[in-house]
């Protein structure tokens, strides 16, 4: 049954990701009995999920209301805002709206997933409105870490809301628009009901700062330098590397990259028109080759994944690049929050080689792409909202961002949580009407699964308590027909041969405890082995394992079970 129906006027703003976390970005607003969806992202899964390394939101609302949803319009390219896409379409099966270099990084996505040929993907064009059922929106290009970043117009019956995805003020950029005071004052005068708006640098006072301010540091740091220069950076990053690239010629270094995301997105940047300035590429296969003073690289890895290439290059795991003693290596990048422990590891692994590290601790080598709250102030001094939706943050983001809205005298505002559904009457008040269900999906090897699944429990488990599975074999009147055997993984004294027997004795003794009818049924006989291995673990060691039982009946073999408990 629909939500709401074709004569239903509400206009309701429903987060299912984004709101009170950073990514996975996923917004939904209702009217006239119909859905728009913007953007559809990811987030990288943190220590509590391991083995995963995705997790995205749960659609399980759209997947009910794919019949009433006109389209997903794209913000701009960034992962958590694009990243989901190929994951969660099947879901949804909706076109997919987007500016031209958006739609090619959509698209590159869409050809691994196997999905290009299902999927409408159609490109927008920035200067033109867009019109879905009762939603007319209207592509208002600014500033981001990305080129095309854009926010949307959205005109509906109630009034106009702007959706701001992610910005920043920049009134001297390398790639993408001036400061565009004039559009949004514009838009102000024509009436602004709600902003819904990005909240991640709220707790800066002060201005994100300017491209062209990075590029002049950084080539003040790399001139005085001699070896090697790497640089990593996110490849998404188009007015960055265009900043590398512009360092690299004033330098006179040969320009090299190095990995995919970043060989892709350049890519994709030349075929929509950007980047023209790339005339000193040369191939990645010479980078271990060229005189150590005349080369600077650019490859992936700001953030320390494991597999991409400034991780692969601190463990010598790269195929076209060593770095030595004497090397640099430059993070033009933020330290994302959750990362630091992970970056430790790396910068520790690149100095241990001798290399020179430095990071927006020790330099000005990067400016974010979110605005602070002075930029706030100004956008909102342009727009003149009658109410403001904080997004795009932790609650203490949205918090805060929702404090703004009260002290800039913006009483109409709210501190949205993924799934509550809140209207916005054409008086610019907001009021949580209803909550749907919402939730985590994982990327678990190829499957997707929710983030609380058995198998990540399961998994989690055993990496903080380790694993004991035991092998019986029984009669048919439940003898045991010989000495358990057990395989103890991941425990402290799991090669100490006492404690081997010791608890193979508390097995034993609580099998031979139990009833001979008892000792037939496979369930009485796994709950007794895991409560006797457990107690005796909790005992000994301090640990509270997980426990695999394996029975064997004589002339039959049992369905194996994991308790897992």
């Amino acid at each position: 049954m629909a939500y709401m129906h074709l004569d239903d006027d509400r206009l309701l703003f429903l987060p299912l990701g984004g709101s009170g976390e950073i990514g996975m970005n996923l917004n939904l607003y209702g009217h006239m009995g119909k859905w728009l969806m913007v953007d559809c992202g990811m987030a990288f899964a943190g220590d509590n999920t391991p083995g995963v390394d995705l997790i995205f939101p749960d659609t399980h609302f759209l997947k009910e209301e794919c019949d009433n949803l006109l389209g997903l319009v794209v913000t701009h390219g960034h992962e958590d805002h694009i990243g989901a896409i190929p994951h969660l379409w099947s879901q949804f099966r909706c076109p997919i709206f987007a500016t031209a270099f958006t739609a090619g990084l959509i698209r590159e996505k869409l050809k691994e997933a196997n999905l290009v040929d299902e999927v409408d993907l159609i490109i927008v064009d920035d200067t033109q409105e867009l019109s879905l059922g009762p939603f007319d929106i209207r592509y208002i290009p600014l500033a981001h870490s990305i080129a095309e970043g854009n926010g949307l117009a959205i005109k509906t019956s109630k009034g106009t809301l702007f959706h701001t995805g992610d910005w920043k003020l920049d009134a001297d950029p390398l790639i993408g628009p001036l400061c565009p005071s004039q559009e949004l004052t514009a838009l102000g005068q024509s009436g602004v009901l709600a902003v819904i708006g990005d909240s991640t640098n709220v707790f800066n006072e002060v201005p994100s700062g300017s491209e062209k301010a990075v590029q002049e540091s950084l080539l003040d740091i790399v001139q005085d330098l001699t070896g090697r220069v790497v640089i990593t950076t996110f490849a998404s990053n188009v007015a960055r590397l265009e900043t590398i690239s512009k360092v690299a010629e004033a330098t006179g270094r040969h320009l090299i990259l190095l990995g995919r995301s970043m060989i892709r997105i350049v890519k994709i940047a030349h075929e929509n028109g950007y980047l023209g300035n790339f005339t000193n590429l040369v191939d990645q296969e010479e980078a271990d080759y060229l005189p150590k003073d005349n080369v600077l690289i650019v490859c992936t890895g700001c953030q320390g994944e494991p597999r991409a290439a400034i991780s692969r290059i601190a463990r010598d795991d790269h195929r076209h690049l060593h770095l030595a003693e004497g090397d640099n290596v430059i993070f033009s990048s933020k330290i994302i929050p959750g990362n630091e422990v992970t970056l430790g590891h790396l910068f520790n692994n690149l100095a241990a080689k001798g290399v020179n590290v430095i990071t927006e601790k020790d330099a000005f080598v990067h400016v974010s792409g979110h605005p602070g709250r002075q930029e706030l102030r100004q956008m909102y001094g342009w727009t003149k909202p009658k109410a403001i939706i904080p997004v795009h943050g932790e609650y203490r983001h949205l918090k805060r961002h929702f404090e703004l809205a009260h002290e800039i005298g913006v009483a109409n505002t709210i501190i949205p949580k993924n799934g509550d559904v809140i209207e916005i009457d054409d008086t610019g008040t907001l009021k949580a009407i209803d909550k749907v269900p919402v939730g985590r999906f994982a990327l678990d090897g190829s499957e997707i699964v929710p983030d609380d699944s058995v198998s990540i429990v399961e998994r989690r488990r055993m990496i903080t308590s380790g694993i004991v599975t035991v092998s019986l074999i029984f009669t048919k009147i439940g003898d045991l027909m010989a000495e358990p055997v057990m395989s103890l993984r991941g425990l402290p004294k799991a090669d100490d041969d006492n404690f081997y027997d010791s608890v193979l004795d508390e097995i034993e003794a609580g099998v031979e405890r139990m009833r001979a009818k008892a000792r037939l049924n496979d369930d009485a006989v796994e709950e007794v082995v895991r409560i006797a291995v457990r107690r005796f673990c909790r005992k000994s060691i301090g640990k509270n394992p997980t426990v695999d039982t394996l029975i064997t009946r004589e002339h039959h073999l049992t369905l194996t079970r994991n308790r897992g408990g």
